[in-house]
């Protein structure tokens, strides 16, 4: 009877087992099923998962109750861990399908912000310039000798014909005093001559001879003056003088410089323009200098001067503006830069220099624009990558002559780091202020 009843128990045990492994089979294929139906019908990935693993999670405790209620305890426990490990998938399943979706919101960058300005802008030459004197000259002597009198300060103001210096004439005058001497003598024999050809006692030969001799005397009479007073240095024109170049009793030579002698008012600046700029350039033309040597401060004077010839090296044609300088500010050899304002003007939009984004394939700017949402009504800013066409800039702005209206805001400064459809929102608190004429504290 025990070898009947064997094979009976191992044919159960076997259908037991068949049984299990067509249920775990089963289940594999609905869950599969149940996988490809969610997802046909547009089911997020997470969503499925979650699915899953709740169903895993589901069939877990069933199967740990299922065993421990059959005393098979150990295959109890490992459902019941394989239930801990669905629950954990299914929690963080839960999280990730959360964190899908949820629509992502770029947090807003603050940024400065400008308005597009129509304004009127007549057209400018710009060009470096170089000051010079209307009049200057370094006085020097026109003969040598020992300096008695040195007649100026240093740096002070000449008058014309204001002695500057003085030199030793003690040799000159005593032969100047023997040239006169020479001189009443010639002119008694000249009169005694002529008194004695008028009574036909001498010839006429000797008239002349007499003649001839006081003519002699007086030229050298002459000569000694005029010597005399070039031992003096006379200022030629009114000015202001430099730093001497000579001391009393210091012997120099002829053409010795003395001192720098310039007229500061008014002034000229000279400067030059390219070729093609000819044709708008007149005579009386507004002019304005600025140099760094006198910062925040603008000069202004009228173009006075074109050259009749054009440079046929550089192409540039030299021309030289003149400006009233009362208070002595410019000064000879100064460096600067000059504007020619031309007489017409028309509107031009313009923004700050800082808001315009440059690069190879052309030029852009970044447009704030406001937004509204459809859902919630809520308003945000974003930015509206726009291509320009930028013109001439003047100062911390810049004209822009495509691609741009009045009244559009746009970001002013940091554009570099910004990308189109940005949120942003807006903080001029501390954003530089431009100017038309900047003075940069370290320049």
């Amino acid at each position: 009877m025990h070898d009947v009843a064997k094979p009976a128990t191992t044919t159960h045990q076997m259908k037991s087992v068949a049984k299990k492994i067509l249920l775990v089979v089963g289940a594999i294929l609905l869950l599969v099923g149940l996988v490809a139906v969610l997802k046909a019908i547009g089911f997020w990935i997470s969503t499925i998962l979650v699915i899953v693993f709740t169903l895993l999670a589901i069939v877990s405790v069933i199967s740990s109750i299922y065993k421990f209620a059959r005393r098979r305890t150990t295959a109890g426990a490992i459902w019941a861990v394989a239930f801990l490990l669905f629950i954990l998938a299914d929690v963080k399943a839960s999280q990730v399908r959360k964190m899908m979706s949820t629509p992502f919101a770029m947090p807003a960058t603050t940024v400065s912000s400008a308005v597009v300005k129509a304004e009127d802008w007549a057209p400018v030459l710009s060009a470096v310039c170089s000051v010079s004197a209307t009049q200057g000259a370094i006085v020097a002597t026109e003969l040598g000798g020992i300096v008695s009198k040195v007649e100026f300060e240093n740096g002070g103001v000449a008058k014309k014909s204001d002695t500057l210096i003085q030199l030793d004439t003690s040799s000159e005058e005593g032969q100047l005093h023997t040239a006169e001497a020479d001189l009443e003598l010639a002119r008694a024999n000249l009169e005694r001559a002529r008194d004695l050809s008028a009574r036909k006692v001498i010839s006429k030969s000797e008239l002349d001879a007499a003649e001839g001799a006081f003519g002699q005397k007086q030229g050298a009479v002459d000569n000694m003056r005029s010597m005399i007073r070039k031992k003096e240095v006379h200022a030629p024109f009114d000015g202001q003088l430099g730093i001497r170049q000579v001391n009393v009793g210091q012997m120099i030579n002829a053409g010795q410089q003395v001192v720098a002698l310039t007229a500061l008012d008014p002034v000229f600046v000279d400067f030059a323009l390219p070729q093609q700029e000819m044709s708008k350039l007149l005579s009386g033309l507004a002019v304005d200098v600025r140099t760094d040597a006198v910062p925040g401060r603008e000069f202004k004077g009228k173009l006075t001067a074109i050259n009749s010839m054009v440079d046929a090296v550089t192409r540039n044609v030299s021309l030289q503006a003149t400006l009233e300088n009362p208070d002595h500010a410019l000064h000879p050899g100064m460096f600067g830069k000059v504007e020619v304002r031309l007489p017409e003007t028309h509107k031009t939009l313009v923004i700050p220099g800082s808001a315009v984004y440059y690069a190879p394939y052309g030029d852009s700017v970044y447009v704030i624009e406001t937004n509204k949402d459809p859902k919630t009504g809520k308003e945000s800013q974003t930015l509206r990558q726009q291509v320009v066409r930028v013109g001439d800039a003047r100062g911390d702005f810049i004209a822009i002559t495509e691609g741009l209206k009045a009244g559009e805001t746009v970001v002013s400064t940091g554009v570099f780091k910004l990308r189109n459809g940005m949120p942003v929102t807006i903080s001029n608190d501390l954003a530089p202020k431009p100017q038309l004429n900047p003075t940069p504290a370290d320049s």
